[in-house]
């Protein structure tokens, strides 16, 4: 695969820099349009074949770049065929009230590199690489905080895990509490906490709990470029659900994926930007100079993580760009 990271980064930060400019105004249908329309837009550009086979969920009742819809420009016989997953905005709600960590984000693979995973929800647990290989998701809460603590070499109270703050996780609080963890309780953004439990400083240590599939998978290529480990079970709702997992080629619903599974492309392409402040990214910011951003942008290989502070200039003649 050629290299798509740059490609990519534009397309999370334009979308980005769309959806930051509702934040605030208390409409998360209008933030998450926002950015869909910016980041159908900015894809139709790539000189790819591309497939969103990961895309926003009917669940939100919201504008949805589709699964199975075509992006990109093919521009010759030997235009790279890819596979894409998205969250236009993660925490669409946290943009539209102004709260902390939203983020636009996009991962891309060689065709088949990415799970097909239905719009459910998934049993998850997130560790970071020095954690990686320690949990399971069937074990004890308990244990888990143990064995990711000896990794760590710390106490388990030293470790901060997050959790959704969600009724159906009551039992787990109260067993991480017991374990005498601490917990960051979070609205939204699971995919954001993931990728924040694989990257040293953040002080998040570990996720908990279940949140929604399609962002497990994102969350899996992430951690496939930082070396990190997402367990994951689909959580079966009825029969009508089971029915189209199955027909998506999933025939064991209870079976545990690991990271690799969930996202087993040889070459992957993992971009996030910051909408809203949150432990990982910086938000937009507007000047009278143009939009700050903040984003990330991975590859697996090669394996490189790269943060990028961008400045997108206004077009006017007097605009300054200035040393940060």
């Amino acid at each position: 695969m050629f290299d798509l990271s740059l490609e990519v980064l534009r397309v999370v930060e334009d979308a980005a820099v769309a959806s930051a400019r509702t934040m605030g105004m208390g409409d998360p249908n209008a933030s998450d349009q926002a950015a869909v329309e910016s980041m159908r837009r900015s894809l139709d550009t790539l000189p790819i074949q591309g497939t969103i086979v990961i895309g926003e969920g009917e669940r939100d009742e919201a504008p949805m770049l589709f699964i199975g819809e075509k992006v990109g420009t093919p521009n010759h016989d030997e235009t790279l065929t890819v596979d894409i997953a998205v969250d236009p905005l993660e925490g669409t709600n946290l943009c539209a009230t102004g709260g902390a960590g939203s983020i636009t984000v996009l991962a891309a693979s060689e065709s088949g590199g990415l799970l097909h995973a239905p719009d459910c929800y998934m049993e998850k647990i997130v560790v970071g690489p020095a954690a990686k290989g320690a949990v399971e998701l069937d074990a004890p809460v308990k244990q888990n905080l143990k064995s990711i603590a000896r990794r760590l070499q710390r106490g388990v109270d030293d470790l901060v895990v997050v959790v959704l703050d969600r009724p159906r996780h009551q039992k787990l609080i109260s067993d991480i509490r017991e374990a005498g963890a601490r917990i960051r309780l979070i609205s939204d953004g699971d995919l954001s906490a993931g990728i924040a439990a694989a990257v040293a400083g953040t002080g998040v240590h570990a996720v908990m709990g279940s949140g929604g599939a399609p962002e497990g998978v994102l969350t899996a290529a992430a951690l496939r470029c930082l070396n990190g480990e997402i367990l994951g079970r689909l959580i079966v709702k009825d029969d009508a659900q089971k029915e189209r997992m199955q027909a998506m080629g999933i025939s064991d619903p209870n079976r545990v994926y690991s990271t690799r599974e969930l996202a087993k492309g040889h070459h992957l392409v993992f971009a996030a930007c910051g909408v809203t402040d949150g432990n990982l990214l910086r938000g937009v910011r507007f000047t009278g100079d143009g939009a700050h951003t903040q984003a990330v942008v991975m590859t697996s290989a090669p394996a490189r993580v790269r943060f990028i502070d961008t400045t997108h200039l206004e077009n006017r003649p007097d605009v300054k760009v200035r040393f940060r």
